[in-house]
């Protein structure tokens, strides 16, 4: 599993599940104990001056947690759950650069995607087409050039983030607002399944937490945290994400925003940020210029020795020429509806489409809706 003693993790576990063991308070706790199972050693005048109750100060004293972090600790052995602890190898580096990290995370899938330069993407749960597609874009285009994408794996903007990265064979890393085996919202089982396969489920609550409303402004930090950058897709005056990029912020780390229409509710979440000073994003290059030297020139320079090799002459036949015509780049069209325009059979247009977008002409979007797409690249 992994070599780092198990008492120490067990440890670990065993504090957080202390009653008001928030994040101010493990930070008081890092700072005063080292070695931090000496908390259990102290005495009881100790543990009051740091803050703890003093019915606290008694669970402590007979590590009333214990049994419990070692039924959890056994659980993540037989789950395939890495435990990533705080000064310890395999922490993400970035996330220990926040005011408040977390003394534990819970991880599913492949802890190497934590070693990848990276970017957290978020939104609306409820966005625009123009949103679903921006984000989906993103997603791709820096996923398929090596960055792993951040998201909350939440409905809307998140999971088209996801699933826009897994689709370019990129990394995706999922913070969850819940426990690393609750799966929430429930419909996206198979995109969490995914997720764990090709990147990283992380949270920092215990196995069989409820995706409750205050967990979530606590994942945003770590969804922050974790990336270089935080880009805003869309989001309502009062949405979450505005959280995540004011945490971003005042982590010292970018701030970008994609412009939206600015009678669209989900516009003003963004607009208002780019008026604050956070960049205008077009296209996944304007993310790129504002990463470390090192990593920017790695990605521009393998994008120019594509370049060198020149465009490719693709030439479409007479019905994929048809089903261009018909999409659109800032309206998406169901399936039933560009059959019933083209003229298509079903298998023909189940065929053309699945052809277009694996050259990247179309992009695919939730609810089997179509839009036409920028090239890659592009």
């Amino acid at each position: 599993m992994q070599d780092m003693d198990s008492s120490l993790i067990q440890t670990i576990i065993e504090l957080t599940l202390l009653p008001g063991f928030g994040t101010s308070t493990q930070n008081r706790i890092w700072k005063f104990f080292p070695e931090i199972g000496k908390l259990f050693e102290a005495s009881s005048n100790a543990l009051k001056s740091l803050g703890f109750r003093a019915e606290v100060c008694s669970m402590i004293r007979t590590r009333a947690c214990r049994a419990r972090a070692e039924e959890i600790y056994d659980w993540g052995i037989r789950h395939d759950c890495r435990f990533l602890m705080r000064g310890e190898t395999g922490y993400p580096t970035l996330l220990e650069e926040i005011y408040d990290p977390p003394l534990i995370l819970y991880a599913r899938g492949n802890p190497e995607a934590l070693k990848k330069p990276c970017i957290a993407i978020v939104g609306t749960r409820r966005p625009t087409i123009y949103g679903l597609q921006m984000a989906q874009g993103l997603g791709s285009d820096l996923g398929c050039r090596g960055i792993a994408v951040a998201s909350g794996l939440a409905r809307g903007i998140d999971g088209a983030v996801h699933r826009g990265c897994l689709e370019a064979d990129g990394t995706t890393i999922a913070v969850l607002g819940c426990g690393i085996d609750v799966v929430y919202p429930k419909e996206h089982r198979q995109l969490s399944q995914k997720v764990e396969q090709k990147g990283l489920l992380v949270t920092e609550f215990t196995p069989g937490t409820s995706p409750l409303p205050r967990n979530f402004p606590l994942r945003n930090r770590i969804i922050s945290g974790l990336g270089l950058g935080t880009v805003v897709v869309e989001a309502s005056e009062y949405s979450g994400s505005l959280i995540t990029a004011r945490l971003a912020m005042e982590q010292n780390r970018e701030v970008f925003a994609v412009p939206g229409n600015l009678t669209s509710p989900q516009s003003i979440g963004p607009n208002y940020l780019i008026k604050q000073g956070a960049k205008l994003i077009q296209t996944w290059r304007d993310v790129i210029e504002e990463l470390p030297e090192t990593i920017r020139e790695r990605i521009l320079i393998q994008e120019d020795k594509s370049d060198l090799h020149g465009p490719k002459l693709e030439l479409m036949d007479a019905d994929e020429a048809k089903l261009m015509k018909l999409l659109k780049r800032d309206e998406a069209l169901h399936f039933d509806r560009i059959l019933s325009a083209g003229g298509f059979s079903i298998p023909l247009l189940s065929g053309l489409l699945l052809k277009l977008e694996t050259d990247g002409w179309v992009r695919q979007l939730p609810g089997n809706l179509y839009v036409k797409s920028q090239k890659p690249g592009g």
